[in-house]
């Protein structure tokens, strides 16, 4: 779903359904979203412009106000609610350990485009926290992997099974380490796969890998910035995270058209207006590292 806000209109949703032709233009200047608390904004003081380029919409002073009130900032360390450690997969040799409250379910795996994950275990904040590091230092587990990583595996991963699979050896692993915090209840390896959910499990035989590329023919490429009157056009394929993966139409030759790959993030803060009759995207691009573009253009 993409979520729109405007001072005269309010928060409202688009619901994306998988086979949607979108077609967008950005318009004006790209401002500050303000600091959003609570489900309600409050508005950038000064209206501040926000480089197209950047994946995050706030000034430097509303991105520090947001993140204070963060739980990754640690600053409400006596938090009596419930938090859950997670293992989350991307890809092959891709995964990493988080932190989420448990109220909030799955969604911040949903957020992070993780194709699989299972809980480790329930408590308090500190002891999901410390459970954190230890898998970190202990097992060399990452608590970020950047969403440019995330893309160049995306379009041909393994089939659930296998994912399934890494996910109970690393879970395995864990719970055998010593120092696991006594209030930290473990929990059951149980995978949850979001493949389906995000249109990454597209038809093939059986074991073969799948992706959004197997609905496309053209070369893979990624939206880098917007700019004014800057478009973005596409039928969806795949809604992993941020990441919104499009397929334009193929060439009047018969060739395959481009898949693109833009990140929602880089659409906050900009007035989009609908691109009637777009067809292509006139935004900046570059190569997704290891499509056909990529080599063919020597970048590897």
């Amino acid at each position: 779903m993409l979520r729109w806000y405007g001072p005269e209109r309010g928060e409202r949703g688009s619901v994306l359904t998988l086979g949607d032709r979108l077609a967008f233009r950005a318009v004006g200047e790209r401002r500050c979203t303000g600091v959003w608390r609570g489900g309600r904004v409050t508005p950038c003081p000064g209206a501040r412009e926000v480089p197209g380029t950047a994946t995050r919409a706030q000034c430097p002073e509303c991105a520090a106000l947001d993140r204070a009130h963060s739980v990754a900032a640690d600053t409400f360390a006596e938090d009596p609610r419930p938090y859950r450690v997670y293992l989350a997969w991307f890809g092959p040799g891709m995964l990493k350990t988080g932190i989420t409250g448990a109220a909030r379910g799955a969604a911040r795996l949903l957020e992070q485009g993780a194709v699989a994950f299972s809980w480790l275990g329930t408590g308090p904040l500190m002891a999901a926290r410390r459970t954190e590091e230890l898998l970190r230092t202990a097992l060399g587990v990452p608590d970020r992997i950047p969403y440019a990583a995330k893309r160049t595996v995306r379009t041909a991963l393994p089939p659930p099974a296998d994912r399934a699979a890494e996910i109970a050896a690393l879970h395995a692993r864990a719970r055998a380490l010593p120092g696991w915090p006594e209030s930290l209840a473990p929990l059951p390896c149980e995978v949850v796969d979001h493949g389906g959910v995000f249109g990454l499990d597209g038809p093939g035989p059986p074991g073969r890998a799948t992706g959004p590329s197997r609905a496309a023919t053209g070369p893979s490429w990624v939206v880098t910035s917007l700019a004014p009157e800057a478009t973005v056009a596409g039928r969806l394929l795949a809604a992993a995270g941020p990441d919104l993966h499009l397929a334009e139409p193929g060439t009047a030759a018969g060739g395959g058209g481009r898949l693109l790959v833009v990140d929602g993030r880089l659409l906050a803060g900009w007035r989009l207006l609908a691109a009637e009759g777009a067809e292509r995207a006139t935004a900046p691009v570059r190569p997704l590292p290891g499509s056909p573009a990529a080599v063919q253009g020597g970048l590897f």
